[in-house]
Order: structure tokens, then sequence, then C-alpha cells
């Protein structure tokens, strides 16, 4: 299967190491995996501070980037850009009277897939070290970012997988379902809030004595590894891919939280 790769903004520019992974672990699948040139933001911001009318031109740049490219599915290692994808991008151009762009935008979402999504529903991945040679020998925890749960009725498609991973040892995060606070301009449209909230979800991390805490969208994790970064409790941050692509001939090393994480190879 040839599989195009949607790396989303803030992976492309803050975490490439989890665009890495995702390909890593789909070639290990023996898939084919393309980068359409022209990507850059699915709009969501934009979208959720109001500025319609400046996302229908970045809506637009995204479906032209993907319909321009040969593949039979896209993939990105992040829920709420899906999301966006499946429930902003047509709303957009709707609203802007560009019914020939929302029904491509439609077109192109129909074929964008989550990443665990991918791997469990479609390409039949559901033990991790038999069919990834997946191994990583750490404590576990897993936070469900909300969209994943709320809007595309993930369920625990990603946890289920890091739980397959040889060595993991997994542990349940209390207030599972609680939401971390970051909600992209709400933590900082609304501080004081955001903060209350992350607090209390690094507190019940740290409640489960997990070393790593793993979640499927890194703007979640960024604002969760800031927040036990700043308190200083010794627990890493990682995206379930990471996790998913490290084997016993490429272990990944944690060290720091994932603020941190980005240089060094093998480190996370």
């Amino acid at each position: 299967m040839r599989i195009a790769l949607f790396s989303t903004c803030i992976v492309d520019a803050m975490y490439p190491r989890v665009a890495r992974a995702t390909v890593e672990i789909l070639e290990r699948l023996g898939h084919e995996v393309v980068f359409p040139p022209g990507q850059t933001c699915c709009s969501q911001m934009h979208v959720n501070s109001g500025y319609l009318d400046d996302a229908h031109a970045i809506v637009k740049n995204h479906v032209k980037a993907f319909s321009s490219w040969d593949y039979d599915v896209a993939v990105a290692p992040s829920a709420s850009c899906v999301v966006s994808l499946q429930h902003q991008q047509p709303m957009v151009c709707r609203r802007a009277g560009d019914e020939a762009l929302a029904e491509a935008a439609e077109e192109v979402a129909g074929r964008t897939f989550e990443l665990s999504k991918l791997l469990i529903d479609v390409l039949g991945v559901t033990d991790a070290a038999a069919q990834l040679g997946s191994y990583f020998p750490e404590t576990v925890t897993f936070h469900s970012s909300c969209h994943g749960m709320r809007h595309m009725k993930l369920g625990s498609r990603q946890s289920d997988l890091v739980r397959t991973v040889e060595g993991v040892q997994f542990t349940e995060l209390p207030g599972l379902e609680e939401c971390c606070g970051f909600g992209g301009t709400f933590s900082f449209k609304n501080a004081d809030t955001s903060g209350a909230m992350v607090d209390s979800k690094i507190r019940n991390i740290e409640r489960t004595g997990a070393r790593v805490c793993a979640g499927g969208d890194v703007s979640c994790l960024m604002n969760i590894g800031g927040a036990l970064s700043r308190e200083q409790i010794p627990v890493s941050t990682l995206h379930f891919a990471q996790i998913l692509a490290s084997t016993r001939e490429n272990r990944l090393q944690v060290s720091g939280p994932v603020a941190l994480a980005e240089t060094g190879r093998g480190r996370a």
C-alpha cells in the first residue's frame, strides 16, 4: 500500500521524531510512505479561534497538496488534526461558498486516518511485539487526548497497541477522561484554568508510578511534559509511535521530558 504522511505542523516543527517513527512503523510492515510536498497546517488553530476566512486559504492548500499526489490512504500521528480535516474543513469551505473545495476536502479527509486507527482497523495490527518487533522495557501510563476520545471515538486503540509492546509494564491513569487543559489557544486565553487542569493531570500521572506518560497528540504531550518539567517530576512524555518503533536492536532510551527530547540518536 502507498501511504501519504500528513506530518502536521507541530510534529514537523517541534517533534520530527514522531514523524520518523510513524514512517518506520509503516515501512516495517512493508508499505511505501510518501510525503506530499507543500503540506502545512490543517487550519484547526484558525478555526478554533474564529479566523474562518484565513482558514479557507489553508484548507485550499491542504487539499491541493494531497489531491495532486498518488496514494491509497493518508495517515497522521494526531487525532486532533484528522478531526479538523473531517469536521472543520468542509464547513469552512461551505461557509465561504466554495462547494467544490468542500467536496474535495471531504474526499481527502475520507482517505486520512489517525495512526492507531490505520494500524488496527485497516492494516490489522493488534500485537506490536509480534507484528512490529516493538520492545520498550519501561513502566508506562497513557493519556487519551480529547479529540481522539470524543470526536474520533478511538476508544482504547492507542493504549491497546502500547500494552502489546514487549517489556512494557502498563499502569492505568486515574481520571483518564479528564482534559489536560491544552486545547490549543485555550491554554493561553484561559491560562489559569488551563494551568489548574494540567496540574490535576500531572498529579494523577505521578500517582501511577510510571516513568513514561504516552499519548497520541504531541500538543497535549507538550503541555503535560512542560508541567512535569516545571514541577521536576521525573516522568517523560512520548508519542505512542515512538514506543512502537522501539526495538531490541534500536531501543528508545528515555531521558528527560519531551520538550528536551529531540537530540541524540536513540534518545527520547
